[in-house]
């Protein structure tokens, strides 16, 4: 069987799960099998026994609903290339928003801290240090997400602090210019609603208490005394909470929100006092 012959067969059997995206996924399930990305070129190639067992495994993982990202074991996020697993969010394309926005800030205002909370993989907090050269901490919870931070961090960052804290728990008496996080937004009786993929993720990254607000009220009482004079909070939001989290940091100074390229309000910055210069 070629490889053009096994990427239709591939795709026919994923689309119960994967519907439309079928095509792709069976091609990111190929390449991980094959051990490389694939190319026009090996249409004709007749794959090995060893990669017909590794594609099969992985099929099947996909076919119990496990999401394609922790089966390869990597997703992309700002052209880098992350390592995820169970224990982490999986990168996705909305949080861009949030890193473009971050990284406009740490240019313009010649930032040189970055404390990434929640960090999960570290996508975003790498990103931006990989990207602007500034020197970052990454923060979580979860030892199994720090452990995914580190492996990530020693690829893109060497040198990279990766600290375990409850938000800013750990990290008393240390201020940055500029703090970003992701952090669980989502209404604790919503996440049973959620695809049968995204409830496989991390709850403890999804949930954002009853009204999904929950670790924002934490963040605007705390987050002052880790902030350099001049620097901004860059926040993820949820699609819903355009109006509801820029209200918790009323009177804190300049607060704007950004949208996604869908329209949705997907980011907002919060930049008290005197701007840096």
């Amino acid at each position: 069987m070629t490889l053009h012959e096994l990427l239709r067969r591939t795709a026919s059997r994923l689309l119960p799960v994967s519907g439309e995206d079928a095509p792709a996924e069976a091609r990111e399930l190929v390449s991980f099998a094959l051990g490389r990305r694939i190319g026009f070129a090996d249409a004709e190639l007749e794959p090995d026994a060893g990669v017909l067992d590794r594609l099969e495994t992985a099929i099947e993982r996909r076919l119990d609903h496990e999401p394609l990202q922790y089966v390869i074991g990597e997703w992309d996020l700002m052209g880098l290339t992350f390592a995820v697993s169970p224990a982490v969010l999986i990168p996705r394309q909305d949080t861009e928003t949030l890193v473009i926005e971050a990284e406009r800030l740490i240019n313009e205002r010649s930032y040189a801290s970055l404390l990434d909370l929640c960090t999960g993989s570290g996508c975003i907090g790498l990103s931006l240090a990989a990207r602007t050269g500034i020197a970052a901490v990454l923060s979580d919870i979860s030892d199994e997400a720090l452990s995914v931070a580190r492996e990530n961090a020693a690829r893109l960052a060497p040198g990279t602090e990766c600290v375990k804290s409850d938000l800013f728990a750990a990290l008393k008496g240390r201020c940055f210019d500029i703090i970003t996080v992701n952090p669980p937004y989502i209404p604790s009786a919503v996440i049973e609603t959620l695809s049968t993929e995204v409830r496989r993720e991390p709850r403890l990254a999804l949930d954002g208490g009853a009204d999904g607000l929950a670790i924002y009220r934490r963040i605007a009482g705390e987050y002052p005394e880790h902030l350099n004079p001049g620097g901004a909070l860059v926040m993820e939001i949820g699609f819903d909470q355009g109006e509801s989290v820029p209200a918790l940091f009323r009177g804190h100074g300049e607060v704007s929100v950004t949208y996604d390229l869908g329209g949705n309000p997907r980011a907002v910055t919060v930049i008290p006092g005197i701007p840096k210069g």
